[in-house]
C-alpha cells in the first residue's frame, strides 16, 4: 500500500504484487518501468477523471493491462460519459472505489481467466494496431477457441472446413503468423492462465492440454514466446504473453513489415533472463531461504 493521504491517480502494480508504485512521469516512466512481465497500470478515479491521465492510460505500452478503480458512487461513478471514456482506454478490469486498493484484489483481476479468450485477444490485437478484416478476425477467434481441444493443424483445418493451404494463405496474405502458431500459442496461453489459477504442477496442467511432458511444454513456450511456464505462473495476466509472442513473431519475420516496425519501435518486455532471476528471488522468499548463486554472482537455476 502507499502511505499517503492522497492516493496517486496512476500507479504501477508489478511482481511480487505487494505494493503500488506512483506514476508521476507519465508515459516515459511507463516505458522505462512498466516492462516487467505481469505488470499493470492502475488508474484510480477517486481524484477525478483528467485528460492527462486518460492520455497516459490510452498510450500505455503493449503488454501492460489497465485496471480502473471507479470513484465513489456519490461522485457519479455510473455516469454514462465516465463509463464511455474509461471503456475507450480498454481496461482489463474495473473495481469499486477504495482510496488504497488491496493488492490481493488487483492480483485477482490480473489472473482472472477471460470469459472469451479468443475475443479478448482479437480486441488486444486491434488495440495494438493490427487491423484485419472481419472474416480474418473470425478465423483468429475461432482458432483460439478451438485451441482448448485441438492439438494439430490438420484437426483445425477440418473444423474450419478449409484446406491447410487455404487457411495458411488467408493468414499469411494478411501479414499474420501461420495458423499453426496461432493454435499452439492459444494452447500456451491457456496453460499460463491455468497455472496462475491453480496449484497444480506444470506437468499436470500441460497434460490436460495435450502435452506429453513438462519438457515438451517448456520447449514450445520458450520457442514461441521466449518465456517458461514457471515465469507464466508467477507473472500474472495474459497480455504480456501475447506481446512477447507478437514480438517473437516480428523478430522472425512472421508479421507484416509495417506492423513489425510499429511494434518494435517501442521498448519491449524485459529479456527472459531478467524476470527469471526475479522469479527465483520470489520463490526463495516464499520458502524462507536465500537463492543460491554461482561463483559469478548470478542466481543459479
Amino acid at each position: 500500500m502507499i502511505p499517503s493521504s492522497r492516493t496517486p491517480t496512476l500507479s504501477l502494480f508489478a511482481h511480487p504484487y505487494r505494493t503500488l508504485t506512483p506514476v508521476t512521469g507519465g508515459g516515459r516512466q511507463l516505458r522505462a518501468e512498466g516492462r516487467l512481465p505481469g505488470s499493470a497500470l492502475v488508474w484510480n478515479l477517486g481524484n477525478g477523471l483528467h485528460e492527462q491521465d486518460l492520455a497516459v492510460a490510452r498510450g500505455r505500452p503493449g503488454g501492460l493491462p489497465l485496471i480502473v478503480v471507479f470513484p465513489p458512487l456519490s461522485r457519479g461513478s455510473a455516469d454514462a460519459a465516465t463509463v464511455h471514456t474509461v471503456a475507450s482506454a480498454r481496461p482489463a478490469g474495473i473495481l469499486p472505489y477504495h482510496h488504497a486498493p488491496d493488492p490481493d484484489d488487483l492480483a485477482a483481476v490480473l489472473r482472472r481467466p477471460p470469459e472469451d479468450l479468443g475475443g479478448e485477444v482479437v480486441e488486444y490485437l486491434a488495440w495494438r494496431g493490427l487491423v484485419v478484416d472481419r472474416d480474418t478476425r473470425h478465423l483468429i477467434r475461432r482458432t483460439l477457441a478451438l485451441s482448448a481441444d485441438l492439438r494439430s493443424i490438420s484437426a483445425l483445418c477440418r473444423s474450419m472446413y478449409l484446406s491447410r493451404r487455404a487457411l495458411g494463405r488467408r493468414f499469411v496474405s494478411r501479414g499474420l503468423p501461420v495458423p499453426s502458431h496461432w493454435l499452439h500459442f492459444g494452447r500456451l496461453l491457456r496453460v499460463s492462465i491455468r497455472l496462475q489459477n491453480t496449484a497444480e504442477s506444470v506437468l499436470s496442467v500441460g497434460y490436460e492440454l495435450g502435452y506429453g511432458d513438462a519438457f515438451a511444454l517448456s520447449n514450445q513456450m520458450v520457442r514461441l514466446t521466449g518465456y517458461r511456464p514457471t515465469q507464466a505462473r508467477f507473472f500474472l495476466g495474459w497480455e504480456w504473453l501475447v506481446e512477447a509472442w507478437l514480438r517473437r513473431e516480428a523478430d522472425h519475420g512472421g508479421l507484416a513489415p509495417d506492423f513489425t516496425v510499429d511494434l518494435l519501435s517501442t521498448p519491449g518486455l524485459l529479456s527472459p533472463e531478467e524476470p527469471r532471476r526475479a522469479d527465483l528471488r520470489f520463490v526463495a522468499e516464499r520458502r524462507g531461504a536465500r537463492p543460491s548463486r554461482t561463483r559469478g554472482g548470478r542466481v543459479a537455476g
